[in-house]
């Protein structure tokens, strides 16, 4: 199953909020990729924080971007939260 990226926001400790085509709203941790090539630039917080969504997905000012399967597939959904509602406090589906 394929699903654009609609919406990003950075989230504290190098996690992503996403919301996807279908309206679901995902967290997605950075932190396994922060050693990794031109992720590496992202420890920088002012440069994560840039994370923006481009086509489909997302992508930062240093031009690092993510597959789009990739960030659906090692997310984790977040509960009882719609695309709509605004993020004071996530819970994390186990």
């Amino acid at each position: 199953m394929y699903l654009a990226v609609v919406q990003v926001e950075p989230l504290p400790d190098y996690h992503l909020k996403l919301t996807f085509k279908n309206g679901e709203i995902r967290v997605f941790d950075m932190n396994p990729y922060l050693n990794l090539g031109i992720f590496n630039e992202l420890k920088d917080i002012s440069m994560y924080n840039t994370v923006r969504v481009s086509f489909d997905t997302i992508e930062w000012e240093n031009e690092a971007d993510m597959d789009p399967e990739t960030l659906y597939a090692e997310s984790t959904p977040i509960e009882s939260q719609l695309a709509s509602e605004p993020t004071a406090k996530y819970e994390i589906k186990k």
